[in-house]
């Protein structure tokens, strides 16, 4: 038997197994981590992609806006960041803090209060430059006008007011979108609660009840939900993307700056040779964690694990993941969808009224029916039963349970960064 360790909130969580039936630890592809971010950003933006350099695209005068991803996203330390590019537009291209404002792009989620604003732009950008959270449900958004998928885009004032528009993300894999980052800054990052609901609702197969086949972590090409993304960043004048990317310890390793797309198609290609892990075939088992905290700060951010982790799992395999979840489902909405759920009404309910939220639930449902699913977590039991779904708060009596002896198995402490593949037809 060997011991074995996974990220879990704040600590970790270790469990015996025996070493014999595990296949391989599975982590990402080696990347040192810049060790100058300072520099790493400054070249970029002097270098940048299909793009001249920010220095030729802002000049003093301008009104910009930077939008920043709220925190959720604080895995990538975008704080590093942000103090070397509010510096660059004052030195490099005359922006004063004056004519800069920061816009956090929340989405649909709840804008946090000051101290949360602090903590992503840092104390001292802070106290300089004024810092404000994106209301999806504002009544003073602006329209930019309607995409070819039928998308009404209005986003924040703000923004849409600013001379140049310059997003700060990360790029990352994402079941709906294909990828995070770039273009999503303006859709969901800073858009209406309308255009929101209508481009994340090409999530769902317009025929059946199902998630759309189209989409999924990587697919970009056909993929609905990121076609319209694109669109509704195309409607915003003179934007300018920083795309960031992390290693598999989730350490900044890359910064990839220029135009909206090809800045962040770079990016894209370098998230996976990082992130994507070859592996001999599919397991009986994945043992997992989604990296700890905030990765696993509620089911909402943290079952997205699930979705990179299903392409080394067998059908109907055994996935364990630990999750703590110490803000429960996450946004409040998340676990009220059992009741459409247990009501057979939730096909209905997610057409005529698509969130975010109830998609994640119906999706971790649906996993539920291809896996045999397991969470170390702080969450309830009895709220994640109606989904398919155990809970166990002791990792022995979870393992005893699951009932894994003697069977093939994946270890893979961050979920959020490895997505294992089978290179030929197993």
């Amino acid at each position: 038997m060997k011991t074995y360790s996974l990220p879990y909130g704040s600590g970790s969580v270790s469990f015996p197994l025996d070493e014999a039936q595990v296949i391989a630890e599975l982590h990402g592809s080696r990347v040192e981590a810049l060790d100058d971010v300072r520099a790493a950003l400054w070249r970029s933006l002097e270098q940048p992609i299909d793009s001249a350099p920010l220095r030729e695209r802002a000049k003093r005068g301008d009104k910009v806006a930077l939008v920043v991803s709220d925190m959720s996203r604080f895995w990538m330390r975008q704080d590093l960041v942000i103090p070397h590019l509010v510096d660059y537009l004052n030195t490099e291209c005359g922006v004063p803090d004056r004519d800069l404002t920061i816009v956090v792009a929340n989405g649909t989620h709840l804008g946090g209060g000051e101290q949360d604003l602090r903590t992503l732009v840092t104390d001292a950008v802070f106290e300089r430059v004024r810092v404000v959270n994106h209301d999806c449900r504002a009544d003073d958004l602006v329209a930019l006008g309607v995409t070819p998928h039928g998308t009404p885009v209005a986003i924040n004032r703000a923004a849409a007011e600013a001379d140049l528009v310059l997003c700060l993300g990360a790029c990352t894999h994402h079941v709906m979108a294909g990828f995070g980052g770039g273009r999503k800054s303006i859709l969901p990052g800073i858009s209406s609660l309308e255009a929101i609901r209508h481009n994340h609702a090409f999530a769902l197969d317009p025929h059946v009840l199902r998630t759309n086949p189209l989409i999924g972590n990587a697919v970009l090409e056909g993929n609905p939900v990121h076609e319209d993304m694109c669109e509704a960043a195309g409607l915003v004048p003179n934007l300018f993307i920083v795309n960031l990317v992390m290693n598999a310890e989730m350490k900044l390793a890359a910064i990839f700056s220029g135009h909206y797309l090809a800045s962040w198609k770079r990016a894209c290609e370098e998230v996976n040779r990082i992130y994507c892990v070859q592996v001999p075939r599919r397991a009986d088992v994945i043992i997992a964690s989604c990296g700890g905290y905030p990765k696993d700060m509620s089911l909402y951010q943290g079952t997205k694990a699930i979705d990179n982790v299903e392409t080394g799992l067998k059908p109907g395999g055994t996935l364990i993941l630990a999750v703590e979840a110490r803000e429960g489902g996450g946004p409040a909405e998340y676990f009220d969808w059992a009741k459409e759920l247990c009501a057979g009404t939730i096909e209905q309910r997610l057409r005529n009224d698509f969130t975010i939220p109830g998609y994640i639930f119906f999706l971790n449902c649906e996993q539920a029916r291809r896996y045999r699913i397991f969470l170390y977590s702080s969450v309830d039991p009895e709220l994640v039963a109606p989904m398919g779904i155990r809970a166990y708060s002791d990792m022995d009596a979870l393992l005893r349970d699951a009932a894994i002896g003697g069977k093939d198995t994946y270890i893979i402490p961050n979920a959020s960064t490895v997505i294992p593949y089978v290179a030929e037809r197993e």
